[in-house]
This record gives C-alpha cells, structure tokens and sequence, in this order.
C-alpha cells in the first residue's frame, strides 16, 4: 500500500517546481501524491501575492489537520499548519532570497518566523550545503542536503547531439562563441554580462526563460528538447546573479552537456563552483576569461561531469524514498 504525502502542486518553470515535480516521479512507485493549490503562482500582479496566496490556502490548511499521511513542504503556509501537522512534515527549502519578497516588509516577518518553527518539523531539507549551514546558524538542527538531479538518459542523448546542427538551428556560425547567461529573469546578472561582452567581437550572449527583464539579445523561450539543443549549439557558461541561489539547474546541466563555465560563488551556486572546479567571472576581464574558458572546454569537460553524473534519478529517489518511509 502507497504511503500518502501532500504538497502543493508542482506548477511552474522555477527551479523548485522542477525539484518537486521530480520528487512526485522519483517515488510515484511508493508515494500518493495528494496536492493543494499554489495560488501565488496565478496573480499577475506581485505585489501582495503571498499574503493572498496564504489568505486563500488557509481554509484548505485547516482541512488538512485531520487527514493522515505526511507532508513535504516549501512554502509559507507552513505557517498555517498546527505543531502536529509540522511534527509530520519534510520541510524543503531551495533558498531565501529577500530580492523576491513581494509582500515587503510584512514578508520578511513572515520568514523570520518560519525560521523559529522549522525545529518543530520531522526534517528540513535543502539543496546544497550553503542552506544547510544558513539553516544550522538559525537553530536548525536535523537538516539533510538532497541535491538537484538530473535525468541522466536525457543528458545522454542531449551529449549525442550534432553540434554543428544545434549551431545552425541557432544562427550561431563557425567563428562566433556561444555565451550561456541562463535564465533572463530578475536578478541573474544577464545586463552585466551582457554589458560586459558588448564591444567584444565574435561573443554572443544567450538567454533562456520567460524574459521578464526584457533582453534584447539572443533569447529563446523554448521548449525543453529545443533548450538542450541550445546548450549544445553553446562555448561557455556564465552565470553572475545577485541572488542567491539554491544550486543552480541551468549551471548545472550547461556542466553536463560540456560547457566549461565561469561561476559566482554566491550561496548554492559557490557549493557548485567548489564541486565542479569552476573559477569565478571578473567583469574587467570577461571576454579574455570567456576565451581562456572555451579553449578549457575538452580538458575540463569531463572531470565537471563526473562530479554532477553521481546525482541522477537513482539517487534522488532512493534519498527521498529513505527519508519518507524515516518520517512515516
């Protein structure tokens, strides 16, 4: 018989949506997935969301204190749960960042006291060591690091790719240097790299996601298969955010698919840095680094991947499927 768990839903294009919709298939075998609304995820307008979000979810929170089964968790409502309800939660965690807080200064609050009652869960869960530490410092104690995984047949055929082909589909000629900057959202650094590489010829900058910062540079909103084909068609990673980070998806499978990157070491990201051997970027020197970088790329390519391969969907799940059947 299937051990029940509820989260909320998985919607989304976020890095944490993708976790925890690959945490439901990891242990679909053993797990009943039972999901509630992440009505944030629906307002247009930023501003106040999660305070709306937490006013709608409340009632079907209450309604929760009485089912059985067990809960894994990564968001604020977590608030709303009573103390035996959270004595039965896996809490996950992929980073806090008050960059993305839209319901300031009444959030900020909100996340303080979350803080406090973490303790009260079965376990706490982040994705890199940064967050366990940023956890530990505040009282924390039973925090368990689960990193990102990746589906390694996926990256397999996507390493089988024809590059040349990829490059085409693309418009990215012989002589022209693909630049990843991942992600064209808020607070990922792609107007530094972009400003950075501006005057240097034969660099391109390229961008992925919805683009909610308006880059007018190469940016594809695509699909998944089109998007490995990008990172095929790619030189060089370079990832440069303000924020901070879980452990970075896009750094992480641009490494797999063999791109030698240049990485800030901020919060989960410096965690992957340190793992795969990657140096930091030096916006004075960009495009000298970013060249340095391509010519890296056959005698660094494998020993990145080979730090990341061990994280694939075996490991996930067997992870997440201890852990679960631990708390149950």
């Amino acid at each position: 018989m299937k051990r029940v768990v509820y989260s909320m839903e998985p919607v989304g294009r976020t890095g944490g949506r993708v976790y925890l919709r690959m945490l439901h298939e990891a242990t679909a075998d053993d797990v009943e997935w039972r999901t509630v609304p992440d009505h944030k995820r629906t307002y247009r307008v930023r501003r106040w969301r999660k305070l709306r979000h937490l006013a709608r979810l409340a009632p079907t929170v209450r309604a929760l204190n009485d089912a059985s089964g067990t809960f894994v968790w990564d968001d604020l409502s977590l608030l709303l749960f009573t103390p035996e309800m959270r004595a039965r939660t896996v809490f996950l965690l992929h980073h806090y960042e008050p960059l993305q807080h839209d319901s300031a200064p009444v959030e900020a609050m909100l996340w303080e006291r979350l803080f406090r009652v973490l303790p009260q869960c079965a376990a706490v869960v982040c994705v890199a060591p940064y967050w366990a530490d940023f956890l530990r410092a505040r009282g924390v104690r039973d925090v368990r690091v689960i990193y990102n995984a990746f589906d390694m047949t996926e990256v397999e055929r996507a390493r089988g790719f024809d590059r040349a082909e990829c490059r085409a589909e693309f418009g990215l000629p012989s002589d022209v240097i693909g630049v990843y900057a991942g992600k064209a959202v808020h607070w990922k650094g792609i107007e530094k790299v972009s400003a950075a590489l501006a005057d240097a010829p034969g660099l391109r900058v390229i961008t992925s996601g919805s683009n909610t910062i308006g880059f007018d540079g190469a940016h594809y909103d695509v699909e998944r298969e089109r998007y490995l084909r990008l990172l095929c068609a790619c030189d060089v990673g370079v990832f440069l955010p303000r924020m901070q980070e879980g452990w970075s998806r896009c750094a992480a499978e641009a490494l797999l698919l063999g791109l030698p990157c240049l990485i800030r070491p901020v919060a989960g990201l410096g965690d992957l840095a340190a793992l795969t051997g990657q140096p930091a970027p030096d916006l004075c020197r960009l495009p000298t680094q970013v060249r340095e970088r391509v010519e890296a790329r056959q005698n660094e390519a494998k020993a990145a991947y080979e730090a990341l391969a061990g994280f694939d969907l075996n490991y996930f799940g067997n992870a997440w499927g201890d852990l679960l059947a631990e708390v149950a």
